[in-house]
């Protein structure tokens, strides 16, 4: 007789949808992470007189980055390059990913276009977007009569 280790239901559905998870990472083809296509993560911030928009440029220079307002739309572009090719390459696999990219963000009617500014500082681009005076809420207490 043999022994059979029994699993409820539910959990060998979860433990297949893992296995299948896990599996798809590791035996990734190379194909796939070649045709990828680079796009910045990004992050927005609302402040009280700001906005932020905060993304990750690993590998480029300032010189690099494009930042323009056109039809109430801020993008920013740029291409990430891949470094000289050497003569005695011997990759077994490469994940990174090169190429241009462009990302684009509505701006609110109330955001000040003529006063924004860009840093990029290790690889994190941070750009501020004030918002225009007469936007900025102010806390004002109604009384009741």
């Amino acid at each position: 007789m043999t022994l059979v280790r029994w699993m409820p239901r539910s959990m060998l559905g979860f433990q297949n949808d893992f296995d299948r998870l896990f599996n798809s990472f590791i035996n990734m083809p190379e194909e796939e992470t070649a045709l990828a296509a680079f796009s910045p993560s990004v992050d927005i911030e609302e402040k009280e007189k700001e906005f932020r928009i905060i993304a990750e440029l690993p590998g480029l220079n300032k010189e690099e980055i494009k930042i323009n307002i056109k039809d109430n739309l801020l993008s920013i572009s740029g291409e990430k390059k891949k470094g000289k090719k050497t003569e005695d390459e011997n990759y077994h696999r490469t994940e990174r990913i090169f190429g241009s990219f462009q990302r684009t963000f509505r701006l609110p009617e109330y955001a000040d276009q003529d006063n924004i500014t860009a840093k990029y500082e290790d690889g994190i681009l941070n750009v501020s977007i004030p918002k225009l005076k007469e936007s900025i809420s102010k806390n004002v207490e109604i009384k009741i009569k």
